[in-house]
């Protein structure tokens, strides 16, 4: 459970660190969508 935490720490770490380099709000909430979508699908399937 451990290793789990630190990677999602890890990764949300490195989305905000991404989320920096875009001023628009629209490339963001179209980013994040994909992402959740993505991260659903991988975890699901």
């Amino acid at each position: 459970m451990r290793r789990l935490v630190g990677y999602t720490l890890f990764w949300v770490g490195l989305g905000m660190m991404v989320k920096m380099l875009f001023d628009s709000v629209l490339v963001s909430v179209l980013l994040i969508l994909f992402l959740l979508l993505m991260g659903y699908n991988l975890f699901m399937g």
